[in-house]
């Protein structure tokens, strides 16, 4: 039988004609260990005292810890999770109580249970038919026990650390509103995060509730895997066709090694047309017996597709489109990091260096990033003097007010223009010879920051950079090689970019399809590196990859 693993048991006495009890709030009081003292639920101290959401607790407050039950003082309940593949009727038949009986301790109970419910049961029944179960028993001062819990796929509160639905905190967040926001009880999500209970912070990673079951393949041992790529030659458009060829030789150079690795597979390539024309291609896709979709390109033709799947939920792998409004699709895989990330990852950097500089920031055309992480410093840093310019020329060093010498400044590239960012590597050259101690940040990757590594180390140049190919290692030697046997060519930039997302879909995959529940792995294929974070309630994963380069004297 399938263990079952107890996250709590919380011990219930309550006698049949029990009084009111109260207790009066003195300093270092709150809710939690309040309700944890009188062995009573979070929910259940929140239902007792309403006044006491806002979490404000007075010291000399009274406030309600027990009330009568109508359960007898013996009676005590646990609780289990609802495991993939449980049934109401399985649970009564295992733990041996009627319906009637599972009814009561769960008011509002439907027979048609998800995985990750908690139900209540008693705990007796739990005790004796649970089988080999890890259980914590909490409220009784005196029992503590755990049972055969595996250590290592389990944290020592004995709950499984995959699979779960996560949420990173955001400054203004507050516990009530992600209860709220994700549904979830405020028992729950504490049982799940320990931490919680010190207090809320702004980065803190919570686990909300495990996820959803993966998507399984229906038959067959083949992964059936479908390309969907702008070819247009029924459409007679051929503006991508070029781009769609280049990623299609690096997908099927990484088909042919998975292949060769006994990986059994069965891919479909599907000419995507025009976004015009793109409704016709969807009947290509065999909902029946499709594992994994790759591509389109375009946003607006990604959605067509999760609309075309949507009740059979087939994992969709979006190379290049990425956008807030593709996040609520939890069959979803966003390969393109958000520039958004890149510019967080600079803010950090600066902060880490900052000591009352003036900072200036390098704008694209739009100003959009430049704007962002000004706002995200200001909101960072004490009283920063910020400028945003057009042009690196017009970063200036600044001068002591009180002895008329200059002084270093922080400079930050926030411009993919590579015209931009050549004139930015000369001024940062041009700048460090005149003042030690400049220091320069990049979002970007230009060519001619290993062209003249060494004369921008007297910078510090920082930089992000992604999809560059570590010419020295051996895996990417392996497959440059093979590449240029292959086709009598070095790889272009979206072949590499093929070969990446087909190499790194295909190891996450197993003979199952069970891709979604490989998604915690980060992989670095020939120049991406693959980081993917769950976005929102269950909605899609987005790639947040990423590597830092340091250019240090």
């Amino acid at each position: 039988m399938k263990k079952i693993f107890i996250m709590s048991v919380l011990l219930l006495f309550s006698g049949v004609s029990a009084q009111k009890k109260t207790h009066t709030v003195s300093k270092g009081d709150n809710a939690y260990n309040i309700s944890k003292k009188y062995g009573i639920s979070l929910d259940e101290f929140f239902r007792l005292n309403p006044d006491s959401k806002s979490g404000n607790l007075k010291i000399g407050e009274v406030v309600t810890v027990k009330t009568g039950s109508g359960m007898p003082s013996s009676a005590t309940v646990g609780y289990i999770t609802v495991e993939p593949g449980q049934t109401l009727y399985g649970i009564l038949k295992q733990y041996k109580v009627s319906e009637s009986e599972i009814k009561k301790l769960n008011p509002g109970l439907e027979s048609n249970l998800k995985v990750g419910d908690r139900l209540a049961l008693p705990a007796s029944s739990i005790s004796r038919y649970s089988g080999s179960a890890a259980v914590s028993v909490a409220g009784n001062r005196n029992s503590s026990v755990i049972k055969d819990a595996p250590a290592n796929n389990y944290t020592s509160s004995g709950i499984s650390t995959d699979n779960f639905v996560t949420y990173t905190v955001q400054s203004g967040d507050t516990t009530f509103g992600i209860v709220n926001k994700f549904a979830v009880t405020l028992d729950d999500l504490i049982r799940l995060n320990a931490d919680l209970s010190k207090g809320l912070k702004t980065g803190m990673v919570l686990k909300i509730k495990p996820a959803d079951k993966a998507y399984v393949k229906k038959s067959g041992d083949e992964l059936n895997v479908v390309v969907m790529l702008p070819f247009g030659y029924e459409s007679g458009d051929s503006k991508y066709r070029s781009m769609s060829m280049d990623f299609l030789s690096g997908a099927k150079l990484a088909v042919e090694r998975n292949a060769r690795r006994g990986q059994k597979l069965n891919i479909k390539v599907v000419d995507a047309g025009s976004e015009a024309t793109f409704k016709n291609s969807l009947t290509q896709i065999n909902r029946d017996n499709t594992d994994l979709i790759v591509g389109p390109l375009f946003k607006s033709s990604i959605l067509e597709v999760l609309e075309y799947v949507k009740d059979s939920k087939i994992p969709v792998v979006a190379p290049f489109a990425n956008s807030e409004d593709l996040y609520g699709f939890s069959n979803l895989i966003i390969v393109e990091t958000n520039e958004q990330t890149y510019a967080d990852r600079i803010v950090q950097e600066v902060k880490t260096v900052y000591s009352d500089q003036k900072i200036f920031v390098v704008a694209d055309v739009d100003g959009a990033h430049a704007n962002y992480i000004r706002s995200a410093l200001m909101k960072t840093l004490k009283n920063p003097n910020i400028q945003i310019v057009s042009s690196p020329s017009e970063i200036k060093a600044d001068t002591n007010m009180m002895t008329g010498q200059s002084v270093p400044v922080i400079a930050i590239l926030a411009s993919n223009n590579d015209n931009t960012g050549e004139s930015f590597a000369e001024r940062m050259i041009s700048m460090s010879k005149e003042v030690q101690g400049i220091k320069a940040f990049s979002m970007y990757y230009v060519p001619t920051f290993e062209k003249k590594a060494d004369e921008l180390t007297q910078a510090g140049l920082v930089y992000i950079m992604d999809r560059t190919i570590n010419t020295e290692g051996a895996f990417e030697k392996e497959i440059l090689s093979e590449f240029n046997q292959k086709y009598c060519k070095t790889p272009g930039k979206y072949s590499i970019i093929g070969f990446d997302v087909m190499n790194d879909m295909l190891s996450r995959e197993n003979s199952r399809g069970e891709i979604f529940s490989q998604m915690g792995k980060t992989q670095i294929q020939l120049a991406t590196k693959f980081e993917f974070e769950r976005v929102q309630r269950n909605g899609a994963y987005v790639n947040t990859g990423y590597r830092v380069v340091r250019l240090v004297p």
